[in-house]
């Protein structure tokens, strides 16, 4: 169906308009939009038909509405992740970075702010399967990270490290050093050698949509990352929740030519 098919509901023909003028810089990030009536005279349609395509970019977290008007928001192009090098030790610790989001954060000219709770804790089942650790004891370290990007919330990250591991280091403290926590379990002699992450698409729950600042009947990744040493043991589960509208996520891998 292209933009010319007479099948395809004006409102979203108005909508991609609407979006490629907030991603090409018309309307700024943070800025208040016209009026429905104003956008529906330079549109040359009707309010209704503006409304539905202000829905449409709000479902997208490109607009957000209040008493006070429509607004676009803080961050109208997604943050790219690319997740085959972002653990590498040289991009986890540039400019003294605190790990890999904190990087590509500064790489991408955004300003990376977290705040974190550190305690000792019995994981979900499924976490300490994976770890090979007791569920029904206070088996590991967790450390939970409420995530921003120029002060917008965009991520959720719980990590799980074993007890007998992290007990006592620098892990189980809220500034884990330059790399962050991969870095430091290096130094105790458990770099991680392989990486699993396994992702999946749902709604957030109540909690989750609260922290992030996003409407329930929007959509985030759950990233599950699973990391493991060469000799194969798990030595961290950690879990990511991101809005699906802030974030592109890239993986590359290597063939080797019998592939």
């Amino acid at each position: 169906m292209t933009d010319d098919d007479p099948r395809r509901a004006a409102y979203r023909l108005y909508a991609d308009q609407l979006r490629e003028a907030i991603r090409g810089g018309t309307y700024a990030p943070g800025s208040k939009l016209p009026t429905d009536a104003e956008l529906a005279a330079e549109l040359g349609t009707n309010r209704g038909t503006v409304g539905q395509a202000l829905r449409v970019l709000e479902a997208e977290g490109l607009v957000s509405k209040s008493r006070r008007g429509t607004f676009v928001s803080a961050i109208v192009n997604k943050i790219y992740r690319d997740s085959t090098s972002r653990y590498n030790r040289s991009k986890r610790e540039t400019g003294q970075a605190r790990g890999a989001f904190a990087a590509e954060l500064r790489a991408l000219g955004m300003t990376p702010k977290n705040t974190t709770a550190v305690n000792r804790a019995a994981p979900p089942r499924w976490v300490a399967e994976i770890l090979g650790v007791a569920p029904e004891n206070v088996s590991t370290v967790a450390r939970a990270r409420h995530m921003l990007a120029d002060d917008v919330p965009v991520q959720l990250a719980t990590s799980y490290f074993p007890l007998d591991i992290a007990e006592g280091t620098r892990l189980e403290e809220l500034d884990t050093g330059p790399g962050g926590s991969k870095s430091r379990l290096a130094e105790l002699g458990h770099a991680q050698a392989t990486v699993t992450e396994e992702i999946d698409v749902r709604s957030p729950s109540q909690e989750e949509a609260e922290a992030l600042g996003m409407a329930e009947d929007q959509r985030v990744y759950q990233i599950t990352h699973t990391a493991r040493t060469k000799d194969g043991r798990a030595v961290e589960v950690a879990v990511h929740v991101m809005p699906t509208h802030l974030w592109r996520l890239a993986y590359t891998w290597d063939l080797s030519p019998e592939h």
